[in-house]
């Protein structure tokens, strides 16, 4: 059954970490289900080149350089809203893989500060906006990370376990207004940069992640499910969804053909 097209007063869709990755496949994808998509990132040139795509292949889109890190910037970035519909908390990533042992401080804070802080400003400031709408919709982007340890990956599981947490507490905080908070937790996808960003731009550390394995998740399988879980009936609340490519069943534990 095709998803129904958003209501009038629901139809803006903001997206964060929209420059590349997960965020611009859910941009494309969200316009494509008839939102008006905001695109955010940092990268002004890569998300005006994606609001150009969409707005030359017939659909509505505009982009808003933002750093979800800056709250002064999110709360300007706020009011220029009356009401939205959907806000899709995807900016976030990973960095490095040392243990607990020898992290880098440095590290920890930028992913904490991203995946959770980013997080947490961009849903306090366009909460009452999307309570405003009557059928809004709060996504968080987090990861299989967020429920899940794994050696080397500390200080991004501590990251995305917060990012878990605050979907999971925001929900029981606003249950009975009209703002439905699902949670969507990849596990290993392939796009051009999140391994790269993660190992520094050594691009042999980054194409390791992937070696042997056939079929991992692409940026497109997360936005589809994304769209899925959003344009389900407004009493339909997708609370949790995990997806992984079939070769993989846990977060140790990943079939790779030799």
């Amino acid at each position: 059954m095709a998803p129904a097209a958003p209501s009038a007063a629901s139809r803006i869709a903001v997206v964060t970490g929209a420059s590349s990755g997960i965020g611009a496949a859910t941009a494309r994808q969200l316009a494509e289900a008839g939102y008006r998509v905001v695109l955010t990132a940092r990268r002004k040139d890569r998300i005006e080149a994606l609001a150009e795509e969409l707005t030359a292949a017939g659909l509505a889109a505009t982009a808003y350089q933002l750093d979800v890190t800056d709250r002064a910037a999110v709360d300007e970035f706020a009011t220029a809203f009356k009401t939205i519909g959907v806000l899709v908390n995807n900016a976030g990533g990973a960095l490095g893989a040392d243990p607990v042992a020898t992290g880098d401080p440095a590290d920890w804070r930028s992913m904490y500060e991203t995946n959770v802080i980013g997080t947490l400003n961009l849903t306090q400031a366009l909460l009452p906006k999307l309570e405003a709408s009557g059928d809004g919709v709060v996504v968080v982007v987090s990861s299989t990370a967020g429920h899940g340890t794994y050696e080397g990956g500390g200080g991004y599981v501590a990251a995305k376990h917060g990012a878990h947490v605050l979907a999971e507490t925001l929900r029981l905080e606003i249950v009975g207004r009209p703002v439905r908070v699902i949670e969507v937790a990849p596990g290993l996808v392939k796009t051009d940069e999140f391994a790269l960003t993660r190992f520094g731009g050594d691009a042999a550390k980054a194409a390791k992640v992937y070696e042997g394995v056939a079929a991992p998740l692409t940026a497109d399988d997360v936005a589809e499910t994304i769209t899925w879980a959003v344009t389900r009936p407004s009493h339909v609340n997708v609370d949790l969804l995990v997806l992984r490519p079939r070769a993989q069943a846990s977060n140790t534990k990943l079939h790779r053909e030799p």
